[in-house]
């Protein structure tokens, strides 16, 4: 990572969704470090990222001599520890990264991190190509980043969901605004009302805060 500025992204934590985010953004070109404590995994993503360092112990001094105080970006995937997860983000907020991404195994887990001030993502939904997206400025049409962390997303319907109103979804709990109604085939419902229903396979258009965005598709999941 150069010196002097903030820049590029580290991923702390090579396991299934740490590889898949290192590997999504490595591939776009992107400026990686990764740290792990397991040998074997950093020499399989060595030839991918510019930088693969082994950490031991995740203290705040191994850390900042790892260099992370001048990434911009760190995201914490750590997910079979979370007293690890939780110390690490701390230490990497208290040196002073931008902005800190922390993986999140539960609900009470994703609340501790947002309340010590970082960004929360749930990975059971296969969200690191979805999160790539976002840290690179896709424009993807599922998913595309606004200014900040605003996105507009394309969620599809689950069955359960069927037959339901667009006033049955609750946006408004979840700090989202409907933008448009996508059903089959071809068809894109701007002028929606709050009675209209829902088929198999409608997709909605939202915006919103990636966070909140990631909220809603994980109650939508649980359904």
């Amino acid at each position: 990572m150069s010196k002097g500025k903030k820049s590029g992204f580290c991923i702390i934590g090579l396991g299934r969704f740490g590889t898949a985010l290192a590997r999504t953004l490595a591939d776009a070109d992107a400026e990686v470090m990764v740290i792990d404590n397991n040998e074997d995994k950093l020499k399989r993503i060595r030839n991918y990222v510019q930088d693969a360092l082994y950490i031991d112990k995740l203290t705040k001094d191994a850390l900042e001599d790892a260099g992370i105080g001048e990434c911009e970006t760190v995201i914490v995937c750590i997910g079979d520890k979370v007293d690890v997860n939780l110390l690490t983000t701390l230490n990497v907020l208290s040196l002073g990264v931008p902005r800190v991404i922390a993986k999140a195994d539960s609900l009470e887990h994703g609340m501790i991190l947002e309340k010590i001030g970082a960004d929360v993502i749930h990975p059971e939904m296969d969200t690191a190509t979805r999160l790539a997206s976002i840290l690179l400025g896709s424009t993807a049409i599922d998913l595309m980043r606004l200014n900040g962390d605003y996105v507009v997303s394309e969620i599809k319907i689950t069955s359960k969901f069927a037959g339901k109103t667009v006033q049955e979804l609750h946006l408004q709990k979840y700090d989202l605004k409907l933008v448009a109604i996508e059903k089959e085939p071809d068809i894109t419902i701007t002028d929606f009302k709050n009675s209209d229903t829902f088929d198999n396979d409608d997709a909605i258009v939202v915006a919103g805060r990636f966070a909140d965005a990631d909220r809603f598709e994980r109650m939508m999941l649980r359904y």
